[in-house]
């Protein structure tokens, strides 16, 4: 299949200009799967509750998610989008995973990073794996990586593709993929952003791009810059994500020693 990501560089708080320069890009690929970054389409720094909660949408018929149903059907495609998402008075930092005959699925970022704790509720919704076409793919967000926790549960549900929208600022995620991947022997698409947000006086943010795909051997099938918003197509092969064999004699999954994993 031909997996892709979507490098961007949102205006903050401009929703229908941020979505619609995403549409345009997916529109111009030749993929099966596109991930895009978190907070695609409001931007990252909010400066308050309140302003999130005007912000934030409903992640089946909001704005953002009615254009990548659309663009999903029109491309036959299936798309990955992080997203502000507004659920009776709360808000949650998701990502949605949308298929040619839409809505399939909703993630909820189970680890807040820093000030995301202040403004965000905490995820709720477990690690679940969907069917997009010939593969079976799992989410998670950003700050997730910290935790392999995370990518061990979608690899031990079945998923052969960790699709991960992010606004990364710190520089260790890319790397750090490399290795959810080799441990899990999963591919892994990290769809970063680019650019400087500094709505808060003094406290700048600049994320780093590096957005990226990664093979179920580590190899680092293409790894974007840090300035420039960018889009690749890769040609993967999911059947390589369901071989989880290291050595003739050693497994992945079946030798963990369960027994002796106790905190």
């Amino acid at each position: 299949m031909r997996a892709a990501f979507i490098q961007t560089s949102p205006v903050f708080g401009k929703i229908a200009e941020n979505v619609e320069a995403a549409v345009k890009k997916i529109k111009r690929l030749d993929a099966d799967l596109v991930v895009l970054p978190e907070l695609f389409s409001t931007g990252y720094q909010f400066r308050s509750k309140a302003e999130l909660m005007r912000l934030s949408e409903d992640a089946r018929s909001g704005y953002a998610a009615r254009r990548l149903i659309e663009t999903a059907k029109e491309k036959k495609t299936f798309i990955v989008a992080g997203l502000a998402e507004k659920e009776s008075s709360k808000a949650y930092n998701s990502s949605i995973l949308i298929g040619p005959k839409g809505f399939i699925g909703l993630y909820r970022k189970a680890h807040l990073f820093w000030n995301e704790k202040k403004i965000f509720a905490p995820g709720d919704t477990p690690f679940r794996v969907y069917r997009a076409g010939g593969a079976k793919v799992g989410m998670m967000i950003c700050f997730d990586w910290v935790f392999p926790e995370a990518a061990r549960t979608l690899a031990l549900k079945g998923a052969e593709i960790i699709c991960q929208p992010s606004n990364l600022v710190l520089p260790y995620c890319p790397q750090a993929m490399i290795t959810r991947s080799i441990e899990n022997r999963v591919f892994s698409i990290t769809a970063n952003r680019v650019g400087t947000e500094e709505r808060i006086k003094g406290k700048a943010l600049k994320f780093i791009g590096s957005s990226q795909i990664v093979s179920p051997g580590g190899r680092l099938l293409y790894r974007a810059g840090d300035k420039k918003e960018e889009s690749k197509v890769v040609e993967i092969d999911p059947e390589e994500a369901r071989d989880k064999e290291i050595t003739p004699l050693n497994n992945i999954i079946r030798d963990r020693r369960k027994d002796l994993y106790k905190s």
